[in-house]
């Protein structure tokens, strides 16, 4: 429970450099991450990072057809978290370790 918060700090900071990287390849037409991508690192604890750099660098902020996606990755971390800490806490409440 106590590793939540700094999973989801690394996560962001990790997702909210991909963005970066992938908004200043856009801008000098390098090679770019895949939308794929940057949705997964948002699920995968990232989403806040994302947020930051979508607000910030405002990158992937107007493609309604990402940002549907996105959204529906948010939720979806949101509840397998939830989940998990009500797991935890159902286990630790309600379970006697001999």
């Amino acid at each position: 429970m106590e590793y939540v918060l700094g999973i989801y700090v690394i996560a962001s900071m990790v997702c909210f450099a991909m963005y970066a990287f992938d908004k200043r390849a856009a801008v000098k037409g390098k090679p770019r991450l895949s939308e794929r991508s940057l949705l997964l690192a948002g699920l995968a604890f990232g989403w806040p990072g994302a947020l930051m750099a979508q607000r910030w660098l405002r990158h992937k902020s107007s493609k309604k057809s990402f940002l549907w996606l996105f959204w529906a990755t948010v939720l979806a971390n949101l509840v397998v978290v939830a989940a998990l800490v009500y797991a935890v806490l159902y286990v630790q409440n309600h379970v006697a370790i001999s």
